[in-house]
């Protein structure tokens, strides 16, 4: 009875860990781990719950990419490294992006982010020293895992937008 109390014991602390967010296997083994749960009760545990469907690698990286895609305005490299954290595999991962890229591609949040830091300003508008705050744009967005040569497309798209240069 010790192994099926150490069992039942493990997977309450399993159904917890889910309910505050879904988690991938290795995040989910990783955790379980820390809280001293011996690895074969993690392997019980863990089957368990993927054949009750709690824990789905495939669902769970779709879920987590198009939230950081969609709702944290990441990019790809930033979701890629995200992924790998959790454990996810690399064919997964890539599938992952291509179906959050579906609902709002990289150019489309890198606009929305730079809309929503700087409203309807234009680059002449926001700041007297332009090529500074660009700089700044585009450290933030490199942080957030966006490609250079995007940025710099982004960047530029902004100052065909300012109009007329002066003239």
């Amino acid at each position: 009875m010790g192994d099926d109390g150490a069992y039942e014991k493990s997977i309450r602390k399993a159904f917890r860990l889910l309910t505050i967010r879904s988690r991938s296997c290795h995040e989910l083994r990783s955790m379980l781990k820390d809280r001293g749960v011996p690895p074969p009760v993690i392997d019980q545990v863990v089957e368990r719950l993927r054949e009750l469907s709690y824990l789905d690698d495939e669902s769970f990286a779709r879920g987590w990419a198009r939230n950081l895609a969609v709702n944290r305005l990441w990019g790809d490299r930033r979701i890629r490294i995200s992924l790998r954290e959790k454990g996810i595999p690399d064919e997964v991962i890539e599938h992952a992006i291509v179906e959050a890229r579906k609902e709002c591609d990289e150019g489309a949040a890198i606009e929305r982010l730079i809309e929503k830091k700087y409203g309807k300003k234009r680059s002449s508008d926001i700041n007297s020293d332009v090529l500074k705050e660009k700089r700044r744009i585009m450290q933030n967005l490199r942080g957030r895992g966006f490609p250079t040569g995007l940025i710099f497309e982004s960047l530029g798209k902004l100052k065909e937008e300012d109009g007329d240069d002066g003239e």
